[in-house]
């Protein structure tokens, strides 16, 4: 599951710290996250599936599908 989102910023050219930034955190932080030393909080897998446009389901490897779910109507 982390492979995924190692592998997404790896594709984007990406560095750890990039990310991290966005995220609002340190690089350290954020690399616990990628090598599964420290699991990943409910609101990061939403920000990083915005992030990569894309769904907490494909980067937690419940589905191959990167396409994100359409946005439900309120």
């Amino acid at each position: 599951m982390y492979n995924r989102i190692r592998d997404l910023r790896e594709d984007a050219d990406l560095t750890q710290k990039q990310v991290a930034e966005y995220l609002n955190m340190s690089q350290t932080g954020y690399s616990k996250y990628e090598t599964g030393e420290n699991d990943i909080p409910s609101f990061i897998w939403q920000a990083l599936a915005e992030f990569y446009n894309t769904s907490v389901d494909y980067l937690m490897g419940r589905t191959d599908e990167k396409i994100p779910y359409p946005k439900s109507k309120k």
